[in-house]
């Protein structure tokens, strides 16, 4: 039998790293979210500094030009290929959670992969990037612009290596308003997977 995976796609401040872990500390499973950023970095040379950025950056069309002519591979799908890999790695050795870094696409081949993606309304993910991410610098107006910002350049990359669409509800399992509360999408998120192993 497979492990069970649970993949989490966020919007920015929609509360997925803190839903993500909540999760996995209550199935006893394992947490990965910037840990991998560490591994990223452990496996390709690259620093963490570095394997961060690459997250949500995509290849354009004049990288690519580059590529094609030089036959290198370009610095973000190199990126890339070593965390797809790490993620591949993670699934096949326990069950887990693991947010975001496209593990939904990249692991869309495993029967025990549970996909969701979680989104709240802009002023909900205000409030919760200000008073739990320490992203309280700046106008409201300020950081509903950085919030916005952020999720562009996670739709950019997650469309780009996916080719599919970021947040498209068919795309995934389960999707979530989290405006009802951390406690409340652990608990419908541990109930999905509960009904998934019966299955």
């Amino acid at each position: 039998m497979s492990n069970t995976i649970i993949t989490i796609g966020r919007e920015h401040g929609s509360g997925g790293r803190l839903i993500g872990r909540k999760l996995a500390e209550e199935l006893g499973y394992g947490f990965y979210d910037r840990e991998i950023i560490a591994m990223t970095a452990k496996e390709s040379g690259f620093t963490e500094e570095f394997v961060s950025r690459m997250e949500h950056t995509r290849t354009s069309s004049f990288l690519y030009s580059i590529y094609a002519a030089t036959r290198e591979m370009p610095l973000t799908e190199q990126v890339y290929l070593v965390q797809s890999n790490i993620i591949k790695e993670i699934g096949a050795k326990e069950n887990c959670v693991i947010v975001g870094r496209c593990a939904d696409y990249v692991l869309r081949k495993e029967p025990g992969c549970i996909r969701a993606f979680l989104h709240a309304p802009i002023e909900e993910r205000v409030r919760r990037v200000r008073e739990f991410y320490g992203e309280d610098r700046g106008t409201e107006e300020e950081v509903k612009a950085n919030i916005l910002k952020m999720d562009k350049k996670r739709a950019a990359y997650y469309d780009y290596f996916a080719q599919r669409k970021w947040g498209q509800a068919q795309n995934y399992d389960i999707t979530l308003d989290t405006r009802m509360g951390i406690d409340t999408a652990v608990r419908i998120l541990k109930t999905v997977v509960e009904e998934w192993k019966k299955e």
